[in-house]
């Protein structure tokens, strides 16, 4: 059943990286788009896309009340094959399933792909998703930029997308009456092919601007510099001290400016992901790596600016849409991720749950991610299984 992601894995490679790239209206992003057009239309399901860039393949007459699936088709920078696409492709392969016994659904079904859900272009994750439910308005959604200084307003209407229509979509909200996303599980937490999601931690992002004096690193006595990489640094070490207890605390990009090696950075950006099983605990997290970077940036002379660009409270998924799948599935686990997704935005608004197929590196975001076909294969049949049972 792996067939579909053999037929996409040469699309956005990242020969630099490692991995995929595959990013929000960018060339690879964009073949897969046709791709998965092209796909459904095989399988006789009618495409549309909404008018905040997401994919709607319906099979037979969209309608109110429905039963959803899906994931998306954008990656992290240089992230693995499966994140996103496993569950967009089994999507498809459960339609496949469920028509080869003879199924036709009762209530109205569709698969989904959502636009960005990485933010690995423009920063926000799961913006497809927080646009439609009005999570992020579209005047903050289009002055979002890439590193290129592209924003996203811009990029969507290249694609072809009115930024100005963008925005919360009551219609397409009301559509979704259960939505039910698969993934590939981002840990090591399973010891059985598939099990279903039970809650994702609280999580943002968030931005930590150091300004200091840009100088000339030969010519520049130390007592004479304000050097914004010094507390950029220290801020760096305060994340990790302040992930105790089961908290997480992450700084993955940080980009001086000018850049120079021969330079004093006269401003520094540091990008901190934080993550906890309460929001109360997570913003204590966010306080406390504030505070050390804040008496950094003081010592050092340079000033501070922190920006949240996005945060999501802790997720509950349904537990009787979970509890029921798991029945159903014959009593797969439940788990909790501490990786966010579009499930977990539409949880406030719909019916939600996720399938999570094992893992075995316990990597991902990362070239190493992996699960079986085996294992996949199974996911299809569970997927397929979860939407006999909720369509029927």
């Amino acid at each position: 059943m792996g067939d579909l992601l053999a037929d996409i894995a040469d699309v956005g490679r990242d020969a630099k990286r490692g991995g995929y790239s595959r990013h929000a209206f960018a060339p690879a992003e964009l073949e897969l788009r046709q791709w998965f057009t092209a796909e459904a239309a095989k399988r006789g399901l009618d495409v549309q896309a909404d008018r905040n860039g997401n994919l709607w393949a319906w099979w037979g007459k969209p309608g109110r009340n429905a039963v959803v699936t899906g994931s998306h088709l954008d990656s992290v920078p240089g992230g693995g094959a499966f994140d996103g696409p496993l569950g967009v492709v089994s999507a498809l392969q459960a339609v496949d399933v469920l028509r080869a016994k003879g199924f036709v659904p009762t209530r109205p079904f569709a698969i989904v792909v959502f636009a960005e859900e990485e933010g690995g272009r423009f920063g926000v994750a799961c913006l497809g998703s927080r646009l439609m439910t009005g999570a992020i308005s579209a005047q903050a959604a289009a002055s979002l930029t890439d590193p290129d200084g592209v924003t996203f307003g811009e990029a969507a209407h290249k694609a072809g997308f009115d930024p100005l229509r963008m925005g919360r979509d009551d219609r397409a909200l009301s559509m979704i009456g259960d939505f039910v996303e698969l993934h590939v599980e981002q840990g090591r937490g399973l010891d059985v092919p598939v099990g279903v999601a039970s809650s994702i931690l609280a999580h943002g992002r968030w931005r930590f601007s150091f300004t200091g004096e840009g100088n000339h690193a030969g010519a520049t006595l130390i007592e004479d510099r304000r050097d914004p990489m010094l507390p950029a640094s220290r801020m760096v070490l305060a994340a990790r001290k302040a992930a105790t207890g089961g908290a997480r605390a992450t700084v993955g990009r940080l980009i001086p400016n000018p850049g120079g090696t021969n330079v004093i950075a006269s401003s520094v950006d540091v990008w901190l992901d934080a993550r906890a099983e309460e929001d109360a605990r997570t913003r204590e997290v966010v306080a406390e790596i504030t505070a050390a970077a804040t008496r950094a940036a003081e010592d050092e002379g340079c000033s501070l600016k922190v920006t949240e660009e996005s945060y999501g409270d802790t997720v509950h998924f349904d537990a009787g849409l979970r509890d029921s799948l798991a029945e159903v599935l014959g009593g797969v686990p439940a788990l909790p991720t501490g990786a966010g997704h579009d499930a977990g935005i539409l949880a406030a608004h719909a019916r939600t749950a996720m399938l999570f197929v094992r893992n075995p590196t316990g990597v991902s975001h990362a070239p190493e991610e992996f699960a079986s076909s085996d294992d996949c294969a199974a996911g299809v049949v569970a997927l397929a299984t979860t939407l006999e049972h909720l369509a029927t």
